[in-house]
């Protein structure tokens, strides 16, 4: 995996460009919803109908989404004095839940259909918020994509995943809407919304598996492993390191959201100033780095045997 380099952005700066990408799906979202609820009623489709679901999973996810933002960017306090970055993953556990409901929904709705179909009405107007759908799920596309151009954020990711899985899944709907209309398909517009709602479960499981990571603190990918490693080889005073821990935070990018723990290997001989002086040049290169990160460090003599967490992590593989 390979992590992209960004300018520096300030915490207030970060904070605010998320918050806006946020209300910016929030908001046409809810739009959405409310127009395809208009074109499911008067059009009978499964297939709009079960992207109204759909519509209806992203204002909560959305809605959970600027929850999230605005309680993972609080700072540490005595009762959580790693930060509140966990409440991204607990969200999206959420979320999930809803995006699965939806296809249950979606899928019902469907076999009731197949059972018993029936022609569509005002197909053209199911059409006209169908293409609606797509141009407000883009727009979010977009701005999501400018924000992360610019800051890093887990939840805006799985966020515009969703709605790069909406264009698709929109652009279905009016194909089955007007297969559903020729003269026996009307079998078609049921299976479209079966479809879109495997989409919905495939997604629902993305996102558990992503905030189980988080929650079961998964190392940071080798390469950024490797990287920390050099930075800290590249200090001409140090004899080594072991040990290295690292997690995502869930505040942010692999960069500016990450917790890193490592033993750092000196010479022996030198004095606890002269230690604590190349300690602090490490810890500073690293946040350099990996800014508004978490790092902590233990130094110890060079050679020193003990029992090591890399021994253990070695004999379980």
């Amino acid at each position: 995996m390979t992590v992209r380099k960004q300018e520096p952005v300030s915490g207030e700066e970060w904070q605010r460009l998320r918050k806006r990408a946020v209300r910016t799906s929030l908001f046409v979202a809810g739009v959405l919803a409310l127009t395809k609820l208009g074109a499911a009623v008067l059009s009978g489709s499964v297939a709009v109908l079960s992207s109204l679901a759909d519509s209806l999973s992203d204002v909560a996810a959305s809605g959970l989404a600027l929850w999230t933002v605005e309680v993972a960017h609080r700072p540490a306090d005595e009762e959580h004095r790693f930060g509140h970055g966990r409440a991204e993953a607990l969200s999206s556990l959420v979320q999930a839940a809803l995006v699965a409901a939806s296809g249950v929904f979606v899928l019902s709705s469907g076999i009731s259909r197949f059972l018993e179909p029936h022609a569509l009405t005002h197909t053209n107007t199911a059409i006209a918020v169908m293409v609606l759908s797509m141009a407000g799920s883009a727009w979010i596309v977009a701005v999501q994509a400018r924000t992360l151009r610019r800051v890093q954020s887990v939840a805006i990711q799985a966020d515009s995943l969703h709605y790069k899985g909406d264009l698709a899944a929109n652009a279905s709907v009016i194909v089955a809407i007007l297969i559903a209309d020729l003269e026996g398909m009307g079998w078609f517009d049921p299976l479209v919304g079966a479809l879109i709602a495997s989409y919905l479960f495939i997604a629902a499981i993305s996102i558990i598996r992503r905030s189980v990571d988080q929650l079961m603190d998964r190392e940071l990918p080798e390469s950024v492993r490797e990287e920390i490693g050099a930075i800290i080889d590249a200090d001409p005073e140090t004899r080594g390191y072991h040990d290295l821990r690292t997690r995502s935070l869930g505040t942010g990018s692999l960069r500016s959201g990450a917790h890193i723990e490592l033993h750092l290997e000196l010479d022996g001989h030198l004095d606890l100033n002269e230690a604590h002086d190349i300690t602090d040049r490490v810890e500073q290169a690293l946040h350099d780095a990996f800014p508004r990160s978490q790092i902590t460090i233990h130094t110890e003599p060079f050679g020193l045997e003990d029992d090591r967490l890399d021994h253990i992590v070695q004999a379980e593989a």
